[in-house]
């Protein structure tokens, strides 16, 4: 069985930058396509940022991008997300997925959730 584990969030301000983890355990046939997702009160759950199980492949969300980079460890069982340049607008728990496959991560379909990590950005 998969098990996701995050880490990293926390109180930042303006401005400031964070980096978040998220490692899965149990055996898979090859490395997992993982992403991040992050959700705000009161709002829909949206995508972030997502890699390929052999991190040739990643894409980001258009708001996030040119200010996070998604990465991963050359085991490819952890994956990062170091956030630059944070706003109010990112304030939300952030969720890591992992799938065998990239698109089903992209369909919103993935098999594999972690628990969250709150990131709140302070004005």
């Amino acid at each position: 069985q998969v098990q996701l584990l995050e880490s990293g969030g926390g109180l930042v301000p303006a401005g400031g930058s964070l980096r978040l983890s998220c490692a899965y355990s149990g055996r898979t046939i090859r490395p997992l396509a993982m992403a991040w997702f992050r959700q705000a009160p009161g709002q829909e759950r949206e995508f972030v940022a997502i890699i390929g199980g052999y991190g040739r492949t990643r894409d980001y969300a258009d708001s996030v991008k040119g200010r996070f980079t998604i990465s991963r460890t050359g085991t490819k069982n952890t994956i990062y997300l170091q956030m630059n340049n944070l706003t109010p607008e990112d304030t939300a728990t952030y969720y890591c997925a992992a799938d065998q496959t990239y698109q089903a991560i992209i369909d919103n379909n993935s098999a594999y959730w972690g628990q969250g990590t709150q990131v709140t950005v302070s004005s």
